[in-house]
Order: structure tokens, then C-alpha cells, then sequence
């Protein structure tokens, strides 16, 4: 479940504030959007957790014998170009946009979308408001995004400039040109 608080017409948080409000309430998880907005999502359950670490664990190996990037995980804020702070539950950006930022950006809220994400839906997520975020990080500079559903067993792929493409209970996802040589198996994370 998640909570938005409109605050724009109230305040306009800073991202010193935002960055105050998430290091004062750790046990919560924080999103801003590009208007302003301060949405509150809840904990994962226990298999979305598992599911999420099954997802990190196997693009974190994959990451480790290709070193072409950096992996982060859901507690990382990227500062959007439309001013939205968002935290995928996993996403890599490639090495050369990492280490073109300042020391200090990579201590704050990552300046950039990243290359690659994958959103998983938890019991709690509403499906349309994940697929609007989803967009958002395309508009943004995604250029491969997973939205995987268990639920449903279906898994959304999202690149720029086509349409959304759907897949009915694949058993692996291909990182394609982005993540050369990635496949992800689904087993443990769709069933």
C-alpha cells in the first residue's frame, strides 16, 4: 500500500528536506514525485523480499563477472530529470555515467535514471500506478525496465520508443544490449 501526501500547495520539500525526512524515519520508505508529492509506501512481506533478493542476487553476480556498471538496491533514491526522487527495486547504470558523477553526488540521491530497472510488484502495489512510474523512468532515460508481476505471472517489459511488451509466465528474461549476456531465470521470483 502506498500513501501520497500532497504537500506542493503547503510546502515545496527540498531535496535536503526529503533527504531529513528519509534519514529521520528509516523504518518507512519514501518517494518524491515530479510535482512535489511525498509518497509513503510500506514494507515488503517476506516472499517479496525473497523474491527481490533473488532478482538483486542474480544481476549483482551478473554484474560482478561483466563489470560494466554498479547495482543498487531498493533503499536508493535517483533524482529524476523531472525532479522526482524514486527508488526501483533494482537498478544498474552503467560504469561510465557512475563514474562521470562527483564524489558527492554519489553520496546523495543519484542525479540520473538509471540504464537498466526492474520494478517487482508487491501484494500491496496497485498495477497502475507501477506501470505510470514505469513510464515515467522511460520519459526519463530508462533504456530496459522489467515491471514482473507473480501475481499475475506476467512480466512488462518497457524500452524507449516501442510499445510496452507483455509476456505470459516466461521462465527467463533476456537483458538484451543493455545487460549483454544477462538472463534472468524466473524460477523463485514468478512462482
Amino acid at each position: 500500500m502506498t500513501l501520497t501526501l500532497d504537500l506542493h500547495r503547503t510546502i515545496e520539500l527540498t531535496d535536503e528536506q526529503f533527504e531529513q525526512i528519509c534519514q529521520t524515519n528509516r523504518g518507512l520508505k519514501f518517494e518524491r514525485t515530479a510535482g512535489g508529492a511525498l509518497v509513503i509506501m510500506s514494507l515488503t512481506g517476506g516472499e517479496t523480499g525473497e523474491r527481490n533478493s533473488n532478482l538483486t542476487g542474480q544481476l549483482w553476480l551478473w554484474n560482478r563477472q561483466q563489470a560494466l556498471g554498479h547495482i543498487f538496491d531498493s533503499s536508493t533514491g535517483f533524482k529524476l530529470p523531472n525532479g522526482a526522487i524514486r527508488s526501483p527495486d533494482v537498478a544498474w547504470v552503467k560504469k561510465e555515467r557512475w563514474e562521470a558523477l562527483t564524489p558527492l553526488q554519489k553520496k546523495k540521491f543519484v542525479p540520473l535514471c538509471p540504464d537498466f530497472l526492474a520494478e517487482l510488484r508487491s501484494v500491496s502495489d496497485e498495477l497502475e500506478e507501477l506501470e505510470v512510474k514505469m513510464q515515467e523512468y522511460l520519459v526519463n532515460g530508462l533504456r530496459l525496465g522489467w515491471l514482473i508481476d507473480p501475481e499475475m505471472k506476467i512480466v512488462e517489459i518497457y524500452r524507449p520508443d516501442r510499445p510496452v511488451e507483455m509476456l505470459d509466465r516466461p521462465t527467463t528474461l533476456s537483458g538484451e544490449s543493455i545487460l549483454p549476456e544477462f538472463v534472468l531465470d524466473l524460477t523463485g521470483i514468478l512462482t
